[in-house]
């Protein structure tokens, strides 16, 4: 059965041969030629769509990001990241003023934007009031005069969407493999609070006339007091100087020794200490380490007298003068255990606070003891200090217990720290300030966290710390029994009056 199907299909083969060699050159082999070739318009006119992605995509991006203007009001003062597009703007509901929500992304990660932001908001006159702990992300809260600022990035890049934009909005980033989206809110209160500061003690009204420094009655009621050589009568040049009182924690700079002076302040909102921490605050009051709230200058206008605000968030820059003041203070009498402080031609170690910083020579001092995380100190990663930011309970243990235990910290570990203290939070606990907890724990009654938060099993590290909580941790200096306390300065006081404890610490100067 094989042998005549094969027979079969050569035969086929050699006809079709045959019949297709007899149609050469002919018109019906030209006919067929041309039925079985390619379309020569295709050579001309390729197709549109053939191996090109769609135009869609690549096309509508950037003309999506091209086509949001920026808001009328946006405020010219909030610096602009170069490499972000603006993506959508929102208006803000329920806002303290006027403002809007706007959305941007960038190609670039996390860290660029947040290093680009942190710097310029604590180089450009910006009063930093919260800001993110670490470099993967966080949220930015500043006040400049009377402009709010909320600035969100989120801890991971966000891949094919935004996470604050509206559904409507990822198309639009899709493109892109990897985008860092944040947000910005502003907001305008009305209020320029700044300018309204010196109204109360410059009378006002005579806050018309400045200008007339001609005449010698009018020159001497005005905070003109720069021109006493105009006026006939030298004693209003003393006038203006309970109008400077407010600023004089902002003049040290040039002459840090002047704060400690010993002189007790007289605060009048004591009473809202809470009762277990009224006694710690009392006394450092009394000894001379606690200053005004200068960072919220409505508490302590001059019909309500000082105001402590012990209640109110303490800042980092704050809680390390009142560190150095109070190791100083009452170690007054042991000259071995004070703390220098930095003279003004010392390299600083930070870039965020400069020599011409008021609070330069503290900071500055405890960064030269090796007492805050430094260049110094050999973290190399450590180069910003942020003064403005709020202090956390974990750096509150950082910075104090060193000075409590006089010695090098024992090495501690998440399991170590859970089977003394007992905190279910432990692991949320920064590796450095775990030590600093350990050690703690070994001072008994005297230890900090049970001084300032009592009995408690959540530490609660990234908690800010409150005006109160830090001068109670600062009330007593020492470890296991051998140490001393506020109150016991105040008793040694009388013998250390001249000197005043404090510029016994001025020789660095």
């Amino acid at each position: 059965m094989l042998f005549p199907h094969s027979v079969l299909r050569a035969s086929l083969a050699v006809c079709l041969l045959g019949l297709l060699s007899a149609c050469a050159n002919t018109n019906l082999g030209d006919a067929l030629q041309r039925s079985l070739g390619a379309d020569p318009k295709l050579k001309d006119n390729p197709p549109k769509n053939l191996g090109r992605p769609s135009p869609n995509k690549p096309q509508t991006t950037p003309e999506k990001q091209k086509s949001v203007p920026l808001p009328e009001d946006f405020p010219t003062e909030i610096p602009r990241y170069q490499q972000a597009t603006l993506e959508q703007v929102e208006p803000l509901k329920d806002a303290a003023g006027p403002g809007k929500l706007t959305i941007w992304s960038s190609p670039d990660p996390i860290n660029l934007i947040q290093n680009f932001y942190q710097k310029t908001f604590e180089s450009g006159g910006w009063e930093v009031l919260d800001q993110p702990e670490d470099q993967d992300g966080g949220t930015f809260i500043v006040r400049r005069n009377d402009l709010d600022v909320t600035l969100s990035i989120p801890s991971v890049a966000t891949t094919g969407k935004s996470t604050a934009a509206s559904s409507s909005k990822p198309p639009a980033v899709a493109t892109n493999s990897s985008v860092t989206t944040f947000d910005i809110q502003y907001v305008r209160d009305g209020k320029d609070t700044k300018a309204e500061k010196p109204q109360p003690s410059q009378k006002p009204t005579q806050a018309e006339k400045p200008t007339q420094a001609q005449k010698p009655t009018q020159a001497q009621k005005p905070t003109q007091a720069e021109k006493p050589t105009q006026a006939q009568k030298p004693q209003p040049s003393q006038k203006p100087q309970p109008s400077q009182k407010p600023t004089q924690p902002s003049e040290v700079a040039s002459k840090p020794a002047q704060v400690r002076s010993g002189k007790p302040e007289k605060f009048t909102d004591l009473d809202k200490v809470p009762r277990d921490l009224r006694k710690y605050v009392a006394d450092l009051a009394e000894l001379g380490v606690l200053t005004p709230d200068t960072a919220n200058p409505k508490t302590n206008a001059d019909s309500q007298g000082t105001q402590f605000a012990p209640n109110q968030t303490i800042s980092r820059r704050q809680y390390a003068r009142w560190l150095m003041d109070a190791n100083n203070r009452i170690y007054a009498n042991r000259p071995g255990l004070q703390i220098r402080l930095a003279s003004n031609t010392t390299q600083p170690a930070f870039q965020d606070v400069p020599r011409t910083d008021p609070d330069f020579p503290y900071i500055q001092g405890l960064a030269d003891a090796g007492l805050i995380s430094s260049p110094l100190s050999g973290d190399s990663t450590a180069v910003l200090f942020r003064p403005n930011a709020p202090l956390t309970r974990e750096k509150l243990m950082l910075w104090k217990v060193p000075l409590d235990t006089r010695k090098a910290l024992p090495k501690a570990s998440i399991e170590a720290v859970k089977e003394t203290w007992g905190f279910k939070d432990t692991a949320e606990i920064d590796p450095k300030a775990l030590r600093a907890v350990l050690a703690d724990f070994r001072n008994g009654d005297l230890a900090n966290i049970r001084r300032v938060f009592g009995y408690t099993i959540l530490f609660q590290p990234k908690k800010t710390v409150t005006r109160a909580e830090a001068g109670a941790a600062l009330w007593y200096f020492g470890s296991q029994g051998e140490g001393q306390s506020a109150k016991e300065a105040l008793f040694l006081k009388p013998q250390t009056s001249q000197p005043s404890g404090a510029p016994k610490a001025t020789p660095s100067n």
